[in-house]
């Protein structure tokens, strides 16, 4: 498990990427926004339903609740930012396994996200739309039996799919992203950005 000094300084390192790049072309890649006020000018994106400001060039981070963001997320935000390469999602919908580099992360990824999602909502799939609509603005997708789109970032669609059982099979259900999301975030990011939305919607139904 990472330390806090770890993400002390992969938080840093990402500011210092960002920082010297055009705010003006990463936020038009990423689909945020660069608002220029006098002399604090500031970067303003959704991420999970939430409004996230961030000022520019010092790159600190307020959210419109005034609660603390977690280091987690700004290091997510920034990855992003840094990321964002393209303006338009492909369309094409892929798996975690079909990442090239989310293989090795594959039976951790199930274990913490996908098994989890499963056993929350296999049993009782009509929650799904319901806590996903409240807790992140989601809509209803026609994938599977019971799914929902996830706006997690502004070009970071997330589908969450259940399948229900029956009396020959369990119930299923998987986690699709748009194909793009390969060249923006890391595994790693996105296994962590699956976990930031699955673990608040288990918590709203246990």
């Amino acid at each position: 498990m990472a330390r806090i000094d770890d993400y002390n300084t992969a938080l840093e390192l990402a500011k210092k990427e960002l920082s010297d790049r055009n705010p003006l072309h990463f936020c038009r890649l990423g689909g945020a926004f660069y608002i220029e006020e006098g002399g604090s000018n500031i970067i303003r994106l959704t991420f999970l339903n939430r409004m996230i400001t961030i000022s520019w060039p010092d790159l600190l981070f307020y959210q419109d609740s005034n609660e603390e963001i977690p280091i987690k997320k700004k290091i997510l935000i920034l990855h992003y930012l840094n990321g964002s390469k393209k303006q338009d999602l492909t369309g094409e919908l892929i798996t975690y396994q079909d990442i090239p580099s989310a293989r090795f992360y594959l039976d951790a990824f199930n274990r913490r996200v996908k098994y989890p999602l499963i056993k929350a909502f296999g049993d009782q799939p009509d929650q799904l739309p319901i806590v996903a609509r409240d807790l992140f603005g989601a809509t209803t997708s026609s994938v599977g039996d019971i799914s929902v789109l996830i706006d997690a970032l502004p070009k970071i669609p997330v589908t969450l799919v259940i399948w229900m059982g029956d009396e020959e099979f369990s119930s299923d259900g998987t986690i699709l992203f748009d194909s793009s999301i390969k060249d923006i975030l890391s595994a790693e990011d996105i296994s962590e950005l699956t976990s930031m939305i699955v673990y608040p919607l288990i918590a709203r139904v246990r």
